[in-house]
């Protein structure tokens, strides 16, 4: 009977997640959006429906968080956090968890108020999965159970409904890539067989690029930037402020990375990437940036079996195929870097027509000022595209010595 309690505390606040959260969400960045605004306050119609979300919410958590138990699946538990992390979001989007410009001491703020509850059960899931006890970009893609076709968002806007799908998309492709680049290493780069990896590999990067440009040709700068990034930004968990939620925050990019050998896990500055976003990664995903990090990158593998001899007709076509790989990968994340993440985020967003003195300024994932996370992602593109930058320990030279090889001829 205990155990029945807890199940329907949960599917009762799933379906609200699922359905009036959605709406009050949808009426407030109409709101904003017809104002011009961040936040509008003075607007009665809009103060009610933030109190409403967050009074709700709260209460459906503390049901759930008032038994003392989370369910006994890994999956089910990593799905409730995300359910409770859209929640915590929506709070800070909405200014109403006492840490935003306008929270004050408003209903969320302060140890004994009405979060305090979420707080607890997303610390107690987050510990229990070795992950941040926030919401993440897979709760919302790869782990968002869809039910009659609808899936978890914030809005019911169009726009969102685009931004998650399509990157979800791009997320399901670079899985693919890392996926086929996995089985090479045992393989040898000199197997007849590795070839074909290595053209799912190509093919599925060459996706990635693909659904780049389907989001720079359709999301609209404007929602995006006033009613899409807002959930996206970092908020507390009790005493502590966790970044907020990044596309990106999948290991298969970053296995690519290193299988590849455009990143080392020896250099300091890829380092701390990973050791940055692995507490927002799916649980699966952090085994497999272990492994990545030990893998043998292909590029040095390529390396030593031609110059140590005659370059054979597999070693030839399997090396070609692999400098093809390198460069759609540095194409895919090239273009995201120059016609998403720079126009998206840097430049400003349409003339408000009454913004709020207290409104807040450019918003980040991770809450770090815009400059510097500008910078590390225009690291990360050199990076991946073989770009030689001072200080940069890229692949450039030791793809230009394969090439060499190559050249040579048997």
């Amino acid at each position: 009977m205990r155990r029945q309690s807890v199940d329907s505390a949960v599917d009762r606040f799933d379906r609200w997640v699922r359905n009036e959260f959605v709406d009050l969400n949808t009426r407030l960045e109409e709101g904003y959006f017809e104002a011009g605004g961040d936040l509008v306050p003075g607007r009665p119609d809009l103060e009610e429906a933030r109190r409403t979300l967050t009074a709700d919410g709260a209460r459906l958590i503390a049901r759930i968080a008032a038994d003392g138990r989370v369910p006994a699946d890994a999956h089910e538990r990593y799905r409730l956090l995300g359910a409770v992390g859209f929640h915590l979001a929506a709070c800070r989007r909405h200014g109403t968890d006492g840490a935003g410009p306008g929270g004050g001491s408003g209903p969320g703020g302060g140890s004994g108020g009405p979060l305090t509850a979420a707080w607890s059960l997303a610390n107690l899931l987050g510990a229990s999965l070795g992950v941040a006890p926030r919401y993440v970009f897979a709760h919302q893609s790869l782990h968002n159970l869809s039910v009659r076709g609808a899936l978890h968002t914030f809005t019911r806007l169009d726009d969102e409904h685009l931004f998650v799908t399509v990157n979800g998309l791009a997320a399901l492709a670079y899985r693919r890539a890392a996926e086929a680049l996995r089985v090479i290493p045992a393989m040898g780069v000199s197997n007849p067989m590795a070839g074909y990896p290595l053209e799912n590999a190509r093919s599925a990067l060459g996706d990635v690029l693909g659904f780049n440009r389907r989001l720079a040709e359709t999301l609209d700068a404007d929602r995006f930037r006033l009613n899409i990034r807002p959930y996206f930004q970092s908020h507390r968990v009790g005493g502590t402020e966790y970044r907020g939620a990044n596309a990106g925050d999948f290991a298969a990019i970053n296995e690519i990375d290193l299988l590849l050998g455009l990143c080392r896990a020896d250099d300091p500055f890829y380092q701390g990437v990973l050791a940055e976003k692995r507490p927002y990664v799916p649980p699966g995903d952090q085994a497999a940036l272990s492994a990545a990090v030990t893998a043998r990158p292909l590029l040095d593998a390529f390396l030593h079996e031609a110059s140590e001899g005659p370059v054979g007709p597999w070693l030839r076509r399997n090396a070609e195929l692999f400098l093809d790989v390198c460069r759609a990968h540095g194409a895919a994340y090239a273009f995201h870097h120059h016609r998403l993440v720079r126009p998206f985020l840097e430049e400003p967003a349409r003339p408000a027509r009454h913004l709020p003195g207290e409104s807040r300024g450019p918003v980040t994932a991770g809450g770090s000022p815009l400059d510097a996370v500008i910078a590390v992602l225009g690291r990360l593109s050199d990076l991946r595209a073989a770009r030689t930058r001072p200080g940069t320990a890229g692949a450039r030279a030791h793809l230009d010595r394969l090439r060499e090889l190559l050249a040579a001829g048997p």
